[in-house]
């Protein structure tokens, strides 16, 4: 029989507690991604534009934005990458990241589409990191933060799943043992 796991007891905004301490954002850290907010803006309205261009390429994503408000897509984006380097990293960012993590789980886009757009959000974020006076470690805070959203976006498809299995079978504990492939 499987123990009960600790991991398991964390939900909604809780997870930003064992995700900070896993992170270790130092205060440092924080503070170089904060300088970098205003180059963030700067160039927020590219990253959106490399972000768009390469969705709208492929059939399979292109569809999920075909009939949108692309202006307010373009906005949504942007002021979601720009708040990477604001420096709060705290329970309401963790709330507005699952947020937009539920929406895509709402509209059905499979997890693989978001991920597989992390390498523009980091290669700009990287860019950013490099004007800071300290590059290095600007970089190794951005890497951080964007870990920390990466886990926070996936933690809403764990949670919408983990809620159908549950409907299913009745309790959590046995949809958590099932999702392991324990009987």
């Amino acid at each position: 029989m499987s123990e009960e796991r600790k991991s398991w007891q964390i939900k909604d905004e809780a997870i930003y507690q064992d995700l900070a301490q896993m992170m270790d954002l130092e205060n440092e850290e924080i503070e170089l991604l904060k300088e970098l907010k205003p180059e963030a803006e700067n160039r927020s309205r590219e990253m959106t534009e490399d972000f768009y261009s390469r969705l709208f390429a492929h059939d399979t994503t292109k569809e999920y934005l075909e009939g949108k408000d692309m202006e307010h897509l373009h906005n949504m984006i942007g002021e979601w990458f720009v708040e990477i380097f604001k420096g709060e990293y705290n329970e309401d960012y963790v709330r507005r990241r699952l947020r937009i993590g539920q929406i895509h789980v709402e509209i059905g886009l499979p997890v693989r589409y978001p991920i597989a757009m992390m390498d523009i959000i980091t290669n700009h974020g990287e860019q950013i990191a490099e004007t800071s006076r300290d590059p290095a470690k600007a970089k190794a805070a951005f890497r951080k933060a964007i870990a920390l959203d990466v886990a926070i976006f996936n933690q809403a498809y764990e949670d919408k799943q983990l809620k159908h299995l549950v409907e299913l079978v009745g309790n959590e504990r046995l949809a958590r043992r099932l999702l392991q492939g324990i009987q």
